[in-house]
């Protein structure tokens, strides 16, 4: 009985364990089904910090990660989301998306494609970071993405010593109102979303 006591605290401390930048995409930990969601800070559209737990309220949320209003594979995942998003208020889930934006660049993508759910800031990938999901971008990803794209992410050292980018891979988290993951969907492609017929699916089964 001792050691499944010991266990059983362990797993639910897990989460709240500081994870390190992964150094490819493919090298992720990212949190996992019956884990608490970490202890960790959140910076609003409006620029206030405040604790994930705190913003999240207790409610039934789908927590979706995306790299940015820059992406078009995230801006077309943005735009499906949206038209389920009265499905999953009726089923009692707020939806909330996480990215590297700044908070004026999130504002940006609210007007741009008329967004009603919330987005929160992550510009500094701590939130990433404490999911498991945060990256470490090649040299030449890095070198392209602050080039094109105009990124001003603070850059961070990975193993080597080299300045990266970082970016989290794209991810869809289902939380229940205790902050218990019940479901998630993590893929290293940034190219492959979850359908949205999918997600709605896991809701229901989740209610």
């Amino acid at each position: 009985m001792r050691v499944i006591t010991v266990l059983l605290a362990c797993m639910l401390s897990f989460s709240a364990v500081a994870k390190q930048v992964a150094e490819t995409a493919d090298d992720v930990s990212p949190l996992l089904n019956g884990q608490t969601i970490p202890n960790v800070d959140v910076v609003t559209i409006d620029s206030k910090q405040q604790s994930l737990a705190k913003f999240l309220n207790n409610k039934k949320t789908i927590l979706f990660f995306y790299r940015g209003g820059w992406c078009p594979f995230c801006n077309t995942q943005m735009g499906q989301l949206k038209q389920i998003e009265g499905q999953l208020s009726d089923m009692g889930y707020q939806l909330v998306g996480v990215s590297t934006d700044s908070p004026a660049d999130l504002k940006k993508s609210v007007t741009k494609m008329d967004l009603n759910y919330q987005l929160l800031s992550d510009f500094n990938s701590t939130m990433s970071q404490a999911f498991g999901l945060a990256f470490f971008s090649s040299q030449k990803v890095t070198d392209r993405y602050l080039a094109k794209m105009g990124l001003e992410n603070p850059l961070q050292k990975n193993k080597a010593g080299d300045a990266r980018l970082v970016l989290p891979v794209p991810a869809i988290y289902l939380i229940d109102e205790n902050g218990l993951v019940q479901f998630n969907y993590v893929n290293p492609n940034f190219k492959v979303r979850l359908d949205e017929s999918v997600l709605l699916s896991a809701a229901k089964a989740a209610m």
